[in-house]
């Protein structure tokens, strides 16, 4: 798809969108899309665009995912997460039907907000704005997004960590095929995990790295310790590739536990700064996870900067990884 054709889509479904940059390189915002970001380089769009999106509405029985980069609330699960208030998973349809604004704007840059109420497992009501702020910078064969992802609590209750825990977590999907992977460099063994189903047919350490196979045939998600500094998305058969580098959480934040697990259970004592969801149909995520506050009070956000860098690949050499 070009960024002309999803400029069009945008266009014929009705669907308010912002762009940064050209439709030869930039980032277009679908504002009523969970403010997802959709990227194009050299006038083809690198992001998972769905096109059935543009047109249904998610709800309690079907989540109908729009692709691109999103911003969630973590975690997903646990006694603390924003997918089972109502027991069964389900995406809270204050995600789903926020509808973003353009508070500021510049040629290669944009702000976007939204008002979004959320419910956690334990039934505490969390009300938010959600921010994503983003620049841009284009060569040739090359683009870099620089985006701060936020979420402002501004309820009247201060909540501590014994009822409240909710990051800023980026999710970065793209279609994927046979020779897709994602590398974890400079790691150890233990920087990298399982969050749920296991992985260890799809991935190998190697030389102090993660190699971690990501086809789009098999449902798992592994999470990514702090110590490492970048991961790497790479598809050959586009001969694409994509880095993402979440940078430092403030003072008074932590990285935790941001997986899928039952609602009843505690989180995990493992935090993530990055994941790699691998799904059955098609699709992968690299994403970028900020730290939840000790202490909520009115006004508190946490924010995480994520530079995401979209590049052709070279032609890679004998032994080269």
């Amino acid at each position: 798809m070009t960024g002309r054709q999803l400029i069009e889509m945008f266009d014929y479904c009705r669907q308010p969108f912002h762009l940064v940059g050209t439709e030869e390189n930039g980032v277009i915002v679908g504002l009523s899309l969970e403010g997802r970001f959709f990227t194009i380089l050299d006038g083809e769009v690198i992001s998972r665009v769905n096109p059935e999106a543009f047109t249904r509405q998610s709800s309690m029985e079907c989540y109908i995912n729009p692709g691109g980069d999103g911003l969630w609330p973590a975690p997903e699960g646990s006694v603390f997460g924003y997918e089972y208030p109502t027991e069964a998973w389900r995406v809270p349809p204050g995600i789903t039907g926020a509808r973003y604004r353009v508070v500021s704007e510049g040629r290669n840059s944009a702000a976007v907000t939204a008002e979004i109420d959320l419910i956690n497992s334990r039934g505490t009501g969390i009300s938010a704005i959600f921010g994503r702020s983003l620049e841009i910078k284009r060569e040739a064969g090359f683009l870099e997004a620089r985006s701060l992802e936020s979420i402002e609590y501004i309820g009247s209750r201060t909540l501590g960590m014994d009822t409240c825990m909710i990051g800023p977590w980026s999710l970065c999907q793209f279609d994927c095929r046979k020779g897709c992977e994602v590398i974890v460099p400079q790691s150890s063994k233990e920087d990298v995990w399982d969050l749920y189903a296991p992985s260890d047919d799809y991935r190998r350490f190697e030389n102090g790295s993660w190699r971690i196979r990501t086809e789009g045939d098999s449902r798992f998600q592994v999470g990514i310790s702090p110590r490492v500094e970048w991961i790497e998305y790479r598809d050959p058969s586009r001969g694409i590739a994509v880095r993402r580098t979440a940078g430092p959480i403030g003072e008074g934040f932590i990285h935790f536990d941001i997986s899928d697990r039952p609602p009843g259970e505690e989180p995990g004592d493992m935090p993530v700064k990055y994941s790699v969801y691998n799904d059955g149909a098609g699709f992968m995520e690299i994403e970028a996870a900020g730290g939840t506050a000790r202490e909520w009070r009115k006004n508190t956000s946490s924010r995480i900067s994520v530079t995401t860098i979209f590049r052709r690949m070279k032609e890679a050499k004998p032994g080269e990884a």
